[in-house]
């Protein structure tokens, strides 16, 4: 078990990101634990920023993007979602469990299912053991 599970959330601004701004306008409340990251589109997710926000101890990652057909950028949400079945896999095999990341697609007006999502994927990762790359609280610069 989890108690304060780190989450990082890469949501794209058009969409993901403007959902999660409208799940605090509605006072829609979801796990304080997420980080929102807001980044122009999925599609420039790279594999490597991912992996690195594992390996600065994040214990979750959600990649949130525009809903099929409506992404902003013609086809950034589909390169995403092959990146993350891609990583997915890549975690499996560097022993993190691979529902440690996960793709949700959302669009600008889905406040309440934005809400949904984060605090499910968070109560998933509270329910895991600490990522074993995660460095504890005050090693690496945190504050303790």
């Amino acid at each position: 078990m989890n108690p304060d599970p780190r989450i990082i959330a890469f949501c794209c601004c058009n969409c993901a990101y403007a959902a999660a701004d409208l799940a605090g306008a509605m006072r829609a409340s979801y796990a304080s634990e997420i980080a929102i990251v807001a980044i122009p589109c999925t599609g420039a997710v790279e594999p490597t920023v991912v992996l690195a926000a594992f390996e600065e101890g994040a214990d979750g990652v959600i990649v949130a993007g525009c809903l099929d057909g409506e992404c902003h950028y013609k086809s950034g949400n589909l390169r995403a979602r092959e990146r993350v079945n891609v990583l997915r896999s890549m975690l499996e095999t560097i022993g993190l469990e691979p529902e440690r990341l996960e793709m949700y697609q959302v669009s600008a007006a889905m406040g309440t299912r934005f809400a949904e999502i984060a605090s499910e994927f968070a109560g998933r990762i509270r329910g895991m053991d600490p990522s074993p790359v995660r460095k504890p609280r005050g090693e690496g610069g945190e504050p303790g």
